[in-house]
């Protein structure tokens, strides 16, 4: 802020001391497990989009996966139902691709698909989804 002779005057804003237990402006949970403030907003504001990896785009790139809109909204609806379990790290499985997500990102980490003719091995899920 400047006053009318052009010099500075400093704005006093107090401190705000976190209590302990809160989270930081990235919506960290609490440690007692709590949702933080931006969990809790994306709930009442309902279900957010699911965003892919950089990694995740690349691989869907490279082996020419394809997704229409009506895809996407099955992995958003199959992204909410283990978020609800409690789901940390899914693997979903859609036709022929498989998708590993992180679930309380709600990102997609990386896709296979079924045409690779090695063996694949997940490690690291709590949960499998099965889209038909």
């Amino acid at each position: 802020m400047v006053n009318k002779t052009g010099s500075k005057i400093e704005a006093h804003i107090p401190a705000v001391k976190q209590k302990p237990g809160w989270v930081d402006q990235k919506g960290v949970k609490e440690k007692n497990g709590d949702l933080s403030f931006h969990q809790m907003l994306d709930q009442v504001k309902g279900k957010r989009d699911v965003t892919f990896s950089a990694h995740a785009r690349e691989r869907i790139e490279s082996r020419k996966i394809e997704f229409n809109a009506e895809d996407i909204f099955r992995i958003e609806e199959a992204m909410d139902k283990v978020t609800q379990k409690g789901a940390r790290s899914s693997l979903l499985l859609f036709g022929e691709v498989a998708l590993l997500a992180s679930v309380p990102n709600r990102t997609i980490i990386t896709a296979v698909d079924g045409s690779e003719e090695r063996e694949q091995i997940f490690t690291g899920i709590d949960s499998a989804v099965i889209l038909k």
